[in-house]
């Protein structure tokens, strides 16, 4: 079974209206979403330790929460980029 793709489908498609909800100022703000620093060490310590094998349970919970979620972001911003790409120029 393909989770990950049928995940990023279904994400996708549910995030279809929020697409056609963008402005320019809108499409920018997306764009500028960035994780904080605290954050984004947490998130390198797990993938070190995923790449490693010594993540516990929790741990891994953790960290898929954090690639899902990093995945959400990445669509938007993919929409936002495709928005403001399609936009006449001013």
């Amino acid at each position: 079974m393909k989770t990950k793709g049928t995940a990023t489908a279904l994400l996708g498609g549910l995030m279809e209206p929020l697409g056609r909800c963008l402005t320019t100022a809108s499409a920018r703000e997306i764009l500028a979403v960035r994780a904080d620093d605290s954050s984004r060490r947490r998130v390198e310590e797990l993938a070190d330790k995923c790449n490693s094998g010594t993540l516990s349970p929790e741990e891994r919970a953790e960290y898929q929460l954090w690639v899902e979620v990093g995945d959400c972001v990445a669509l938007l911003q993919a929409k936002a980029r495709r928005y403001l790409a399609d936009q006449p120029a001013a």
